[in-house]
C-alpha cells in the first residue's frame, strides 16, 4: 500500500502491468471494442466488464448509498460484482474509471469506489483515476502519446460505426445483416491499428460508408426517435435499459450523436473559461488547437458521408456552438452543459422531432440542461416531442417505458396527421 495526496490507497505500479487485469465499466459497445484492442497493444489488460443490470444494482445498493448518481450506482456495483464473481483474482486485478475534476459528483465515484472496495476488505484492488487534468497519477498507467492519437482516432471511427448501424438496424430486410458488416469492421479496424494504416481515414471512411450502402433496406420510413442526456445513461445499454433495442422494437429509428461531440464540448470550455473566468490563457491555446483537429477530423467524416451515401451525416460542432446562443449561455458546462440542448436543436434542425432524454433521477446539472431548456426549446420549435425519462433504482422499467411508448404513439399520430 502507497500513501498518495494524504490518503491511504493502492497504487497501479509499473509491475503491475504484466501481472495484472484492468476492469472498466461498459458503456460504449462500438467504440470500446476498438479501444481494448489498443490498450492491450500497449500492455495493458484492460476487459470491459458487461454484467446484468439488476445484479449490478443490487450490488450498487450494497456498496454506495441510494441517494448517490445511478450511473455511480451501476457503474461501482458493476466492478464490485466483477470482483465478487470468482472470474477475477483480486490480488490481480485493477480498476480503471474516468474523473472529471469539475462540478458533476462523477468526480467523487472514484473515491465512492475506494470506500466500497474498503468496505468489502479488497483494498489491495489499485482504482485508477482516467483524467486530463492531473488529479491522479499511478506511475504503472500512463498514457502515451501513440496511445492517446490512436484512442482518439478509434472513437471517430466507433462515431461513424453507430452513425451507420443506427441508419441500417431498424431496416434491414436480411435479419442480421447489419450486426455483421458491424462486426466485420471492427475486426478490420482492429488491425489497422496494429500499424498507421489507421491513419489512412479517408480511405477507410469511404469503404465503411459504401459497405453499409450494400445493406439491402426497406423504404419505408420510420418514425425516427433521438436520444441524449446523461452520456452514460444515453450510451450504455445497461444503464438506459436497452433503450436503442426498445425503440427498434417499436418500429422506430435510433439517432444519436457522437461520442466525440462531447470530448470536443470539453475541450472548447477552456477556451470560454478562459474569457469569462480568466483561466489560464496558454491552456486555452492548446485545447483551441486540439479541438481544431478533432474538429478536422469529423468534417473529414460529414464529407465522407455526403459524397459516398445518401445517409445523414451529423453537424458540424461549430453548428453545435452556434445554434444554442439564443438559448443558453456556453459558460454553463455542469453536467453535459449547453451541449445537451445543443444535440436537442440539432436533432430537431434535422427533422428528428421525438426525442428522449436520459436523466439520472436528482441529477440537478442535467435537469438544468435538460430538463429545464425544453419549454425554451418547445416555444421556438412547436413540432418537438420530447420526454424525459428519469433512472434510478425505484424506477421500474415498465414505467420508462410507458413514457417513452406515449412519446412515440403521439409522433405516429403526428405523422398521420401530416401525411392525410
Amino acid at each position: 500500500m502507497e500513501i498518495e495526496n494524504n490518503k491511504n490507497f493502492a497504487v497501479f505500479t509499473k509491475e503491475m502491468r504484466k501481472t495484472h487485469t484492468i476492469l472498466a465499466p461498459t458503456m460504449l459497445p462500438i467504440h470500446f471494442k476498438l479501444l481494448s484492442g489498443i490498450m492491450k497493444k500497449y500492455g495493458y489488460k484492460l476487459e470491459f466488464f458487461d454484467g446484468d443490470t439488476n445484479s449490478a444494482i443490487e450490488e450498487g445498493l450494497k456498496s454506495v448509498h441510494n441517494d448517490i448518481c445511478y450511473p455511480a450506482m451501476i457503474v461501482i456495483g458493476q466492478l464490485m460484482e466483477a470482483l465478487k464473481s470468482g472470474k477475477y483474482d483480486p490480488d490481480k486485478t485493477a480498476l480503471i474509471m474516468s474523473q472529471t475534476g469539475g462540478g458533476c459528483r462523477a468526480s467523487n465515484y472514484i473515491h465512492l469506489l475506494r470506500k466500497a472496495l474498503k468496505e468489502n476488505n479488497l483494498e489491495q484492488v489499485p482504482v485508477i483515476s482516467l483524467n486530463a487534468s492531473g488529479l491522479e497519477k499511478h506511475e504503472g498507467f500512463k498514457m502515451y502519446p501513440g496511445l492517446l492519437i490512436k484512442c482518439i482516432y478509434a472513437l471517430y471511427y466507433g462515431d461513424l460505426l453507430m452513425y451507420m448501424y443506427n441508419q441500417c438496424k431498424s431496416y434491414e430486410i436480411n435479419k442480421g445483416e447489419t450486426d455483421r458488416v458491424l462486426d466485420k469492421w471492427i475486426e478490420i479496424l482492429k488491425e489497422k491499428f496494429e500499424s498507421l494504416k489507421y491513419l489512412k481515414v479517408r480511405e477507410l471512411y469511404k469503404n465503411i460508408i459504401l459497405d453499409f450502402s450494400k445493406i439491402e433496406l426497406e423504404e419505408t420510413e420510420k418514425v425516427k426517435v433521438g436520444i441524449v442526456g446523461e452520456i452514460y445513461l444515453k450510451y450504455s445499454p445497461l444503464g438506459n435499459n436497452n433503450l436503442e433495442e426498445f425503440l427498434r422494437e417499436d418500429n422506430a429509428e435510433v439517432v444519436m450523436s457522437g461520442v466525440t461531440d462531447f470530448f470536443m464540448y470539453c475541450l472548447s470550455n477552456s477556451e470560454i473559461d478562459y474569457k469569462l473566468y480568466g483561466m489560464k490563457k496558454v491552456s486555452s491555446k492548446f485545447t483551441k488547437i486540439g479541438c481544431s483537429y478533432l474538429e478536422h477530423l469529423q468534417n473529414v467524416m460529414i464529407d465522407s458521408i455526403k459524397k459516398y451515401s445518401n445517409f445523414r451525416a451529423p453537424a458540424p460542432f461549430k453548428e453545435l456552438k452556434t445554434s444554442v446562443e439564443e438559448y443558453i449561455g456556453r459558460g454553463v458546462k455542469m453536467g453535459e452543459g449547453w451541449l445537451m440542448t445543443a444535440e436537442m436543436l440539432e436533432l430537431i434542425n434535422s427533422g428528428v422531432n421525438n426525442i428522449v432524454c436520459a436523466q439520472p433521477f436528482g441529477c440537478l446539472p442535467n435537469h438544468i440542461v435538460g430538463k429545464g431548456m425544453i419549454r425554451g426549446i418547445m416555444e421556438k420549435h412547436p413540432e418537438a416531442n420530447i420526454v424525459v425519462v428519469d433512472y434510478d433504482p425505484s424506477s421500474t422499467k415498465v414505467n420508462q417505458e410507458n413514457r417513452i411508448k406515449l412519446m412515440l404513439a403521439n409522433a405516429k399520430l403526428s405523422e398521420y396527421i401530416l401525411n392525410n
